[in-house]
């Protein structure tokens, strides 16, 4: 029964601690989509975003 609970409390654990990872990378991954549809405007005569910051990514 203890080695249930133990196994159980560890990957609860590792879960948890995932969701920041997961949150993270989404937000890395917005953030690169943002630049490179900003350079595919530049490289097209567009413009681009010239908006600085966090891309309105969520920061958390």
């Amino acid at each position: 029964m203890k080695l249930f609970t133990l196994i159980s409390a560890l990957v609860l654990a590792s879960l948890l601690g995932s969701c920041n990872t997961f949150i993270g990378m989404g937000r890395d991954m917005k953030i690169l989509g943002d630049g490179m549809e900003s350079s595919a405007n530049k490289a097209s005569g567009g413009g681009g975003d010239t908006s600085g910051g966090t891309s309105g990514a969520p920061v958390y």
